[in-house]
Order: structure tokens, then C-alpha cells, then sequence
């Protein structure tokens, strides 16, 4: 799982696709809202907001 930022969605699909050899789902953190979970705020790869949830 990896929650990033625009600029770094394409990076987390390929980090995904080689880690699980699966295409992932992608999550637009403005639309969603999760009950248990409170996704992080800053991109795993810089400090911009982040944007989407690749799972």
C-alpha cells in the first residue's frame, strides 16, 4: 500500500505491479473516507499532500 502524492502515482503502480506481480486499485483520497483508518497527509516519496491510495 502506498499513499502518494500526482507527481508519484505512476512510481507507486510500478513499486506495486513488481512487489505483487498484480495490478493495483487506485484510491482518490478526496473522495473516499475511511472509518478506521486516517490516511497520512504528506506523499510516501516527498512532502506534497497527498492524493492516492495505491493498493
Amino acid at each position: 500500500m502506498y499513499v502518494v502524492c500526482k507527481d508519484h502515482v505512476e512510481l507507486a503502480i510500478d513499486m506495486f505491479v513488481d512487489e505483487f506481480e498484480d495490478a493495483p486499485d487506485i484510491v482518490d483520497l478526496k473522495e473516499t473516507e475511511f472509518s478506521d483508518w486516517d490516511p497520512p497527509v504528506k506523499c510516501s516519496q516527498c512532502d506534497q499532500a497527498a492524493v492516492f491510495l495505491v493498493v
